[in-house]
């Protein structure tokens, strides 16, 4: 076992250093762009995608030993070698760096009168943790992708555990949310000496950011309500709540709570005159927000909080959007009996938190759900307090086809299900059908291309044997040998996808098996060939 200051370690993605080891590794954008020995047995042939031991970001004994017990329960080969690729991805290939916080701290270390700045290291623990394929940390991304493991977490105060790296990653993003709380996504921080770029580019967006410190700054509800989630998953299952009083996670939430009480306004002041958001975007490319950077007109003041982009990184049609509103009322409430336990001299924040989460759901109940010929109450993707909707759905969480996961609501709920059976359809403008695989897919990628993403969605708030057997077979073949999720794939061709290399959608599909351990266990001991 390391000493607990010593786990500083930048891993390269050439070079990666283990204790007494030094191996050199490929980059794994390369090495997940071909196949590898040993295959599996079944029809489907599929490769081994993980890089060897010394090779790996973060070595859990929970995470092998639990691999070890499904290799005695899921019968398929095909299935098995798909989750034994996916479900360690993030841990695999994806924690860049870890180490601790450093302060700059003036001394007279001469006892002279000459005053020396000396760089500190805290007791602060710090995880980067990429997306994948895409050196930068999304702030829902990681949170997602360490969800995958929640299910192991136990309190436990050595860095080398996997708490430890909870507890960097939540350390890491209340950081983040205080340098730009309107941003989605940053680059490694000062103390890993990983080497930073700019990320200036033709979007014009305020308030200013600092470009070495951000890698995007796109205006996403659901990045702030996935920093609350990874809070909630960690104290969930530790009890360690001490932790939270410790850094800066009651300072993020403040700001958390600020910038989303901003993106309840109107778009009108009661004069009349058109009033701007605190944030605005603008792109060249890709979609842009109208009317100066601001969008379409808004009512305010309906509890809802605008959000310019979806989880998929595109831009809203219309800004409240209702999925992750959902989820931020969802972990503002959670979040709460964290905020409850370290407010011990008082304070505003548990109930301010405990408020706009009534707010926001209330919003939803009031503007979100709208009318629908064939399927009677459904909630709408996206609204603007004026009547109008958006109705679709997209795979990327949170989603409308994800509320019970989200643990907004039940799976048994009338509004739900109404939306659960168009979602699922093809009445939903995004789902798409073929012979490899049938499921909802996205704007961000071409139509005709399903997200497995969603597919282990739909199986994670399914309670039918048979939609939940058609997506695990959709799953296991669609994967073109590689024997991992993609991000996309084309519904009648498995040859035609995007993305080797996506930790979280593989992470996800790790939970599922999981799921369907508790749920479902006959079905892992069936055949998917």
């Amino acid at each position: 076992m390391w000493a607990r200051r010593s786990i500083d370690i930048f891993i390269p993605f050439l070079l990666i250093l283990l204790p007494g080891i030094q191996a050199q590794c490929p980059f794994y954008s390369h090495y997940a762009g071909q196949k590898h020995a040993p295959y599996s047995t079944g029809r489907w042939n599929l490769s081994y995608m993980r890089p060897i031991k010394s090779c790996r970001t973060f070595i859990a004994p929970e995470v092998k030993a639990t691999i070890e017990r499904l290799r005695h329960v899921i019968v398929d080969p095909d299935l098995f070698r798909l989750f034994e690729n996916s479900w360690p991805s993030t841990l695999d290939t994806t924690i860049a760096w870890r180490g601790f916080a450093e302060k700059n701290e003036t001394q007279d270390v001469f006892g002279n009168g000459t005053q020396v700045t000396q760089t500190l290291k805290t007791d602060e623990e710090l995880s980067f943790v990429i997306t994948g394929d895409i050196e930068a940390m999304w702030l829902r991304d990681s949170a997602n992708q360490l969800q995958a493991y929640a299910s192991l977490l136990k309190r436990n105060e050595s860095s080398e555990s996997l708490a430890g790296l909870f507890r960097g990653a939540i350390n890491l993003q209340a950081r983040y949310i205080l340098e730009a709380p309107f941003c989605n996504a940053f680059q490694a921080p000062d103390e890993s000496r990983i080497p930073r770029k700019s990320s200036a580019n033709s979007d014009t967006i305020t308030p200013f950011f600092d470009f070495y410190r951000v890698f995007s700054c796109q205006w996403e509800l659901d990045s702030v309500a996935s920093f609350l989630q990874l809070s909630d998953d960690y104290a969930s299952a530790t009890g360690d709540y001490e932790f939270f009083g410790m850094w800066n996670w009651k300072s993020a939430v403040e700001i958390i709570l600020r910038t989303a009480e901003s993106m309840t306004m109107n778009s009108y002041g009661e004069d009349g005159r058109w009033l701007h958001t605190p944030y605005t975007y603008c792109a060249p490319y890709g979609g842009t927000p109208i009317n100066e950077c601001n969008g379409s007109p808004h009512r305010g003041g309906i509890g809802l909080v605008r959000s310019f982009h979806r989880p998929s990184d595109d831009a809203c049609t219309y800004q409240y959007l209702i999925p992750s509103n959902m989820m931020f009322s969802r972990t503002l409430n959670a979040s709460a009996d964290i905020m409850a336990r370290i407010e011990l001299q008082g304070g505003n924040l548990t109930s301010w938190m405990k408020q706009m989460s009534s707010n926001i759901r209330e919003g939803i109940e009031t503007y979100g759900v709208v009318r629908d010929a064939k399927y009677g109450d459904i909630y709408a993707y996206e609204v603007d307090g004026y009547g109008s909707a958006n109705v679709m759905d997209d795979p990327n969480v949170p989603s409308l086809l994800s509320a019970p996961f989200l643990r907004y609501t039940s799976s048994s709920d009338r509004v739900y299900q109404n939306t659960r059976r168009k979602v699922l359809s093809q009445d939903n403008p995004y789902y798409a059908w073929g012979p490899v695989l049938s499921g909802v897919g996205s704007p961000h990628t071409l139509p005709g291309r399903v997200w497995p993403m969603a597919l282990v969605m739909t199986i994670l708030t399914s309670d039918d044997d048979g939609e939940i057997e058609r997506c695990l077979r959709d799953l296991v073949r669609s994967t073109d040998g590689f024997g991992v999720l993609h991000e996309s794939v084309h519904a009648h061709s498995a040859g035609m996808w995007s993305r080797q290399w996506f930790s979280w959608a593989n992470g996800l599909f790790g939970q599922a098996i999981l799921d369907l351990e508790k749920r479902r266990p006959h079905i892992l001991k069936m055949g998917f060939q």
